[in-house]
């Protein structure tokens, strides 16, 4: 099946949270940025974390809670950051992959505008959908929120390609006939063009 449309996640994927500041708290971003489920370490039942997610005081509400708890000194001002445009950086490929003459949309469980981060650096316009589960209620791996994002780019699931770091939440878009692609978290630095990689074997 020819693919004619592409879901891209965003945390691990399109972007990083990566900055000089965060250098000492390594081990709690990534249990903030856990794409599904409870990292070790966070006081929260699965509901609790989930909900994160789904409504932005939630979000706010949870991430301050587990900033203070690990000591982070201002912890509001310290979400505000880790939700702001700065501490995002792009893989060196997310343009380029974002420049395909395809419809693109971006799914991404997430409880605050992750769109403030696509305008800083300049690729807005290459995205012709934000899908985000604060925003539509529902979060991945159900096979909901793929459907939407087809849905509103006007192609079949089987039609489509989600580029994820999440087998668990970016692997259900199979359940609708999606072609799924995994790409590693890493640093962007050690990520070149892992994207553009998936890309050319389907495009």
């Amino acid at each position: 099946m020819t693919i004619r449309a592409v879901l891209f996640d965003f945390s691990g994927t399109l972007f990083r949270l990566e900055h000089d500041s965060l250098a000492a708290h390594a081990d709690l971003m990534r249990a903030l940025t856990a794409p599904v489920g409870v990292a070790e370490g966070l006081d929260f039942t699965v509901e609790e974390w989930e909900r994160r997610d789904l409504d932005s005081q939630a979000h706010r509400d949870l991430h301050v809670a587990v900033l203070e708890k690990s000591g982070a000194t201002d912890s509001e001002d310290f979400y505000d950051r880790l939700t702001g445009p700065d501490f995002w950086q792009p893989y060196p490929d997310t343009a380029q992959a974002l420049g395909t003459a395809l419809p693109t949309a971006v799914v991404s469980n997430i409880g605050w505008d992750i769109r403030k981060v696509f305008d800083r650096h300049g690729v807005t316009d290459r995205v012709d959908e934000f899908v985000l589960s604060y925003e539509e209620g529902v979060i991945k791996p159900d096979a909901r929120i793929f459907r939407i994002a087809c849905e509103r780019l006007g192609v079949r699931p089987e039609e489509t390609l989600m580029v994820g770091d999440s087998e668990e939440a970016d692997g259900g878009a199979r359940a609708i006939g999606c072609a799924v692609e995994i790409v590693d978290p890493l640093a962007t630095a050690q990520r070149p063009d892992a994207l553009l990689a998936v890309l050319r074997k389907h495009i």
